[in-house]
């Protein structure tokens, strides 16, 4: 398989010092951020394209069971599936503390076309108005 290089551009928008371009982010950085950003993006939050998110922000008030955290593994799984073509064998791991109102979510992955060793993005959702 070819290598390949994947390039995003930086949310922070600040300027290169040499070139004044917009600083990039690359490989491993780039996907981790995309990853990052698909599942904090609400469902419909995204113009043009209202299946692009999802709902686990909703569901914050309302986790009490294995079943939530089993529906939210499905969940992310399924959008990184779908929005993020350049990751594979892609495993999604919550954890819901009891009474806290947060989720502990771990995605390990491989990126596809880079010969690098596998990914972890650890993220915890919690609700801004606790």
């Amino acid at each position: 398989m070819a290598s390949r290089a994947f390039k995003d551009i930086n949310l922070s928008f600040k300027r290169h010092p040499v070139t004044s371009d917009v600083v990039t982010i690359s490989n491993e950085d780039a996907i981790k951020r995309s990853v990052k950003n698909i599942i904090f993006t609400i469902l419909g939050e995204k113009p043009f394209n209202p299946l692009f998110g999802s709902t686990i922000n909703n569901s914050l008030f309302e986790l009490d069971t294995q079943f939530d955290s089993v529906r939210m593994q499905e969940e992310i799984n399924s959008i990184l599936l779908n929005y993020e073509p350049r990751i594979s064998n892609i495993i999604v791991t919550v954890t819901i503390p009891p009474d806290e109102h947060t989720v502990n979510c771990t995605v390990q992955y491989d990126i596809t076309g880079i010969p690098t060793p596998t990914q972890q993005v650890d993220v915890l959702l919690f609700p801004a108005r606790v």
